[in-house]
C-alpha cells in the first residue's frame, strides 16, 4: 500500500496550482485503536462541505470546505493555507463545490470572490492563525447558503468534543468521514485521531453532533505531517475576529 504524503504537501501543490495559472493566462490515527474514515453517506447537512477546486468542478483540487451561516449567506471556512500561498499570494480561480461525489455536481459550483485570513498568516504563515474566511459570488441567482444551508460557527468550546469530520481526499470522488474526540495538542491547537486524512483534506471542518463547526484541518504543521494525527486551531477569539471581518 503506498504511504500516505505529509500534509505540507498540499501547500505546495496549491502553490504549484497557482503558478500554472499564472503561466497560462491536507491526517489521523495516534493510537493502534483509532478508526480509519469510511466513504460519507449522502446527506443534505453533508453536501454543505464540498471541494475548492481549480477553474471548474473537475479542475485540480486544492482544499475541502464548508459553508457556514453569514448574514450576506454567501461565506466558507477552510484552512488559510488553502486559499493563500507565501510564494505567490491568494490563489486565483477557486471554485467551491458543495456535496461533489463521483463526477457529480447536485447544487452547481460557486466561484470564489474573496478570501479573508489574519495578517499574521498573510506575512510570515503563523500556524495559530491557519484559518480563512471565504465568500463565495452567487450562482444561478441564488447564495450558497440558500441552496444548501449552512453551519454555524462555534468557538471556545473546549476539548474533549465529540465531532465528525468530512472531506475530500484527492485521490477519491467522493468525501471520507470519521467520528472521534477532540484532543488538546497545545493550549491554541486542538488534534483529531483518525486514519485516511491525505492531501486535499486540508479546510475539512469538524462538526459537533448539534451541527457546529468548532475546527478545520489546518494549524500546527499545515494539518499535521504524519498518517497519525490531523490538526486545527482552536476556534476563539482569533476566529471570532477573522469571521468579523469577513462579514463587515
Amino acid at each position: 500500500m503506498p504511504s500516505r504524503p505529509v500534509r505540507p504537501a498540499r501547500a505546495a501543490q496549491a502553490a504549484a496550482l497557482a503558478a500554472l495559472l499564472l503561466a497560462v493566462g491536507t491526517g489521523c490515527g495516534g493510537s493502534d485503536r483509532a478508526p480509519t474514515a469510511e466513504v460519507a453517506p449522502q446527506s443534505t447537512v453533508g453536501d454543505r462541505i464540498g471541494t475548492l477546486a481549480v477553474r471548474t468542478p473537475e479542475g485540480p483540487r486544492a482544499c475541502t470546505a464548508s459553508v457556514v451561516r453569514s448574514p450576506g449567506r454567501n461565506l466558507l471556512v477552510t484552512a488559510a493555507h488553502c486559499v493563500q500561498s507565501h510564494r505567490i499570494g491568494l490563489l486565483d480561480g477557486l471554485v467551491f463545490t458543495p456535496g461533489y461525489r463521483n463526477g457529480y455536481s447536485p447544487y452547481g459550483s460557486w466561484p470564489v470572490q474573496s478570501i479573508t485570513v489574519d495578517p499574521r498568516w498573510a506575512s510570515d504563515g503563523d500556524p495559530e492563525y491557519d484559518v480563512a474566511f471565504v465568500t463565495v459570488r452567487p450562482a444561478g441567482g441564488r447564495e450558497v447558503e440558500d441552496a444548501v444551508g449552512g453551519n454555524p460557527l462555534g468557538t471556545d468550546q473546549g476539548f474533549g468534543l465529540a465531532v465528525s469530520v468530512t472531506g475530500y481526499p484527492n485521490e477519491r470522488d467522493e468525501p471520507i468521514t470519521c467520528s472521534a474526540h477532540t484532543r488538546s495538542q497545545s493550549p491554541t491547537q486542538e488534534r483529531f485521531d483518525c486514519g485516511g486524512y491525505t492531501d486535499g483534506t486540508s479546510g475539512s471542518p469538524w462538526v459537533t453532533g448539534a451541527g457546529v463547526v468548532v475546527g478545520v484541518i489546518g494549524g500546527y504543521q499545515e494539518g499535521g505531517e504524519t498518517p497519525g494525527t490531523s490538526y486545527s486551531i482552536t476556534f476563539d477569539d482569533r476566529v471570532t475576529a477573522l469571521y468579523r471581518r469577513a462579514t463587515d
